[in-house]
């Protein structure tokens, strides 16, 4: 499966703003983020006009990186969302946030997103009894996620998590490492700072 293989400080650096995407290491002083609050690159200090098209690209680009979607896959998604009934960009941010890795982290069994990804990749969890190892799964309210096996690395995740960190939308018991969807989502459900209404307006041109 195709996913982003980079330097992900870069991205969050090009953001300008912490996308979590190395778990621990994102709070700590050794942050590339807080010891250069900069863009990468050789010109990265100086500051360059953002055109209209400039700041809906970033926005975008933002949110893929967030999530860890290639363009293609994301461009999919925007298809799918744009057919649904209601708002076009709060599906798009429904769909991102119900898929199973990211319900993983947001559950607090994973330090990243991309951990989560690979924690799912390699079957070490289950929805509903059934081994899912498919990041990309959509989850459903009333689902049940739940660790399979006892995993060192989840369990750790799981010790340092406290119920505060929990989404609205998620149930989850840390003893016995599962957790369930309790309602559909809503815009106010979803705290990324993601500017659904730009990435709608870049597509839509």
């Amino acid at each position: 499966m195709a996913r982003y293989t980079g330097p992900v400080c870069k991205l969050c650096r090009r953001a300008q703003m912490k996308l979590f995407l190395k778990g621990d290491k994102c709070l700590t002083e050794k942050c590339p983020v807080e010891r250069r609050p900069y863009p990468p690159g050789e010109h990265g200090r100086r500051r360059s006009k953002e055109s209209e098209y400039y700041v809906m690209l970033r926005e975008k680009q933002k949110a893929r990186q967030i999530y860890g979607i290639l363009e293609k896959q994301f461009r999919n998604y925007y298809e799918v969302a744009s057919k649904q009934k209601g708002i076009t960009g709060e599906n798009l941010l429904r769909l991102l946030e119900t898929r199973l890795d990211n319900v993983v982290y947001r559950m607090g069994l994973a330090f990243s997103r991309p951990e989560a990804r690979q924690l799912v990749r390699h079957g070490h969890f289950e929805v509903n009894g059934h081994r899912v190892d498919i990041p990309s799964y959509q989850v459903a309210t009333g689902d049940v996620i739940k660790a399979r096996g006892d995993l060192a690395r989840i369990k750790e995740a799981a010790e340092s998590s406290t119920k505060a960190e929990v989404p609205a939308w998620l149930e989850v018991d840390y003893e016995k490492l599962s957790g369930r969807v309790l309602k559909t989502l809503e815009r106010d459900d979803i705290d990324e700072p993601v500017k659904e209404t730009l990435i709608v307006e870049l597509y839509s041109k």
